[in-house]
């Protein structure tokens, strides 16, 4: 079976960055939305997904208005939801549950928040729902490297082993079938 190119670009700096950003609907800034633009402006897309958070679909739509290509919400998108801890800098979560979060997320989730392997089932399942055509979907780091997870096989640390700032640009080759697989053909910052 053929492939086909999935292009995931990270939304660009939303209001608060630096804080753990899941599930609140926080604003893009300006010059987020047309670092994504920029980015996406080259892009053979003819598929063209966001999730429905506001700092990804904004750009999302700002990149189909730029192309003319259509786009779609789908919330299986979105960023992992980190349940209490949701909006919080870092620094105001109390460090050692923090620290077991970050070292199995799966096992220590945030109070009332997402599990990785929730967060890997459902990009999962947005992924077999995509047709083999070139696609563009913007979404979340969290979200990213979840696809990372399914599609290339790593490990959750080794999904943190790839620095995926705002805006940045992720190229997969993906072979479509019952277990999708890919290559990693470019990281644009």
């Amino acid at each position: 079976m053929s492939s086909f190119p999935l292009y995931l670009l990270r939304h660009g700096e939303p209001e608060g960055a630096g804080r753990l950003i899941g599930l609140t609907d926080a604003p893009p800034i300006a010059a987020g939305i047309a670092a994504c633009a920029d980015q996406a402006r080259n892009l053979a897309a003819e598929v063209l997904i966001a999730s429905d958070l506001s700092r990804a679909r904004l750009a999302g739509e700002a990149i189909a208005l730029a192309t003319g290509v259509p786009l779609s919400i789908d919330p299986r998108w979105r960023e992992l939801d980190f349940g209490a801890w949701d909006g919080m800098a870092p620094g105001d979560v109390e460090g050692a549950a923090l620290a077991r979060f970050w070292d199995d997320p799966d096992g220590h989730a945030p109070p009332g928040g997402e599990r990785w392997s929730a967060l890997v089932e459902r990009v999962s399942s947005a992924l077999g729902d995509l047709a083999a055509r070139p696609t563009l979907i913007v979404t979340h780091g969290g979200a990213m490297r979840a696809a990372l997870a399914v599609l290339c096989g790593f490990d959750m640390h080794q999904t943190w082993a790839v620095d995926l700032p705002y805006n940045c640009l992720l190229t997969l080759r993906v072979w479509p079938g019952a277990t999708p697989t890919a290559q990693i053909a470019g990281l644009y910052p």
